[in-house]
């Protein structure tokens, strides 16, 4: 191993992102790289970048001009740093970047951040370099189990990708361009990862995927296994206490998930399930191939499954074409569903993508005020859903120190953010808390009465959701 040099991941958008940023650094640690806070003293620096969001080329290319700078102070005292982009704007923009940034050294995409420490070796000797065609070898099979001190310092909570890329190729969306077609893991493969995350004291999995719920993953059986029968297998692993999973396709959501939140109470009754929109007329256009009624369907059959089951979603407002009652149709359907969260956009086009070349683009005051509807509607439905904790009791997975002296903040089955007076050797540990008080933005209790204690969620406190 090399001598110890300082690396900084900064990461942008999803889960996935933040996933692979983490599996990058471990990567890197076994080229003799310890992670850093300080992105101006780092000797390599990694953007891992995400292209969901509005304009999100422009905000690395605006990052990178920091960047320069502090690259061009390092090379001023005779320290090297040398800049990689990974990720999806990675992947779209390819050569583009190094035209328009000249300091970066290596453009890497997604599926290929498994041959970094290569590609670092190439780019000393040979000069700058892009590497964004698609592999043949799957990127998890090449890289490193991560060291047990790095996820000990990662907290008690973590995410696994059990599936990647996507084949439902939505008008407004560049994954399948940038991650590629659906693969998915071997249920080896995933049942390894967290059982070593389990014995560095992982407490909770989140299993993640651009398209989560397509699974298709390979099982000990040789057979094809569901994400319903993998979440079946994971919750069986000694010290995992609770299970998510994201992101969810409406189209994917079969028999064995629905019996997966049936029968398994490690498995959180809180789904994010996003729509776009509630007219079928957008949804159409958006290639989403469900309807109104599918979605709704969906919904009331998983609260049939579990009662207390609550939801969130991701809404796009102003997709070309999209009228004002096109747009009431979407905020009725945040009325009628009642969130406990979700996320609201406003359509910003994506190169390549069919909608980026429809006509009929809607203005961008128009966006705007849509977007400022359907955000104060969520914004209600979560504050009521948040209120509706007054008075309940409520399992808190507790994760890490809270603002003030002996407190600890955790999280519901809800992902709600819970204060708690109690000290640090609490930490990885579920208790039962008595909701006292609703904040803002998150809730304040005390460690029940073991009298009062419960192993499962109060249903009721999903009634009207």
């Amino acid at each position: 191993m090399s001598a110890t040099r300082k690396l900084h991941v900064k990461s942008y958008g999803c889960q996935m992102n933040a996933y692979d940023s983490q599996r990058m650094a471990d990567l890197l640690a076994h080229e003799g790289f310890v992670e850093t806070a300080a992105a101006e003293d780092a000797e390599l620096l990694i953007l891992n970048t995400c292209h969901i969001r509005e304009k999100a080329a422009e905000k690395v290319y605006s990052e990178l001009g920091r960047i320069r700078r502090w690259k061009e102070h390092a090379a001023a005292k005779g320290r090297p740093m040398s800049i990689v982009v990974a990720g999806c704007v990675a992947q779209a923009e390819g050569e583009e970047i190094l035209r328009r940034a000249p300091a970066v050294d290596v453009v890497v995409g997604p599926q290929n951040y498994h041959r970094l420490p290569a590609l670092l070796d190439r780019a000393r000797r040979q000069g700058k370099l892009v590497d964004t065609e698609f592999p043949t070898e799957s990127k998890f099979d090449a890289l490193p189990p991560a060291d047990r001190d790095a996820i000990r310092r990662r907290g008690v909570s973590a995410f696994v990708t059990v599936q990647e890329g996507c084949d439902k190729f939505c008008t407004f969306c560049v994954v399948p361009y940038t991650r590629g077609a659906e693969i998915s893991r071997p249920v080896a493969k995933i049942i390894a990862e967290v059982e070593r995350l389990a014995r560095a004291g992982v407490r909770e999995v989140t299993l993640i995927g651009q398209n989560v719920n397509a699974y298709h993953g390979e099982g000990p059986d040789g057979r094809a296994w569901t994400l319903g029968r993998l979440l079946h297998r994971v919750v069986k692993v000694s010290g995992i206490a609770r299970v998510r999973y994201t992101t969810s396709h409406p189209g994917d959501v079969d028999d064995s998930l629905m019996a997966a939140h049936r029968d398994l109470p490690e498995l959180m009754p809180y789904l994010h399930l996003p729509v776009q929109s509630g007219s079928d007329r957008v949804l159409a256009a958006m290639n989403r191939r469900h309807t109104r009624r599918d979605y709704l369907r969906t919904l009331s059959r998983m609260r049939h499954a579990r009662a207390d089951m609550a939801f969130s979603s991701d809404f796009i407002v102003g997709f070309p074409g999209e009228t004002e009652g096109d747009f009431r149709e979407t905020l009725s359907l945040v009325e009628e569903v009642g969130y406990a969260g979700a996320f609201s956009f406003k359509y910003s086009p994506r190169p390549g993508t069919p909608a980026a070349k429809c006509a009929d683009q809607v203005a961008e005051p128009v966006k705007h005020e849509r977007l400022t509807r359907l955000q104060a509607a969520i914004d209600r439905h979560q504050a009521a859903f948040n209120a509706r904790s007054l008075g309940t009791t409520l399992d808190i997975l507790l994760e890490k120190p809270g603002r003030r002296a002996g407190q600890l903040v955790g999280r519901s089955p809800y992902l709600q953010p819970v204060h708690v007076m109690l000290p640090e050797s609490r930490i990885g540990d579920i208790v039962s808390v008595h909701i006292a008080e609703i904040g803002a933005n998150s809730l304040f209790g005390i460690l029940s009465p073991p009298a009062q204690r419960s192993g499962r969620t109060e249903p009721r406190l999903a009634a009207g959701n």
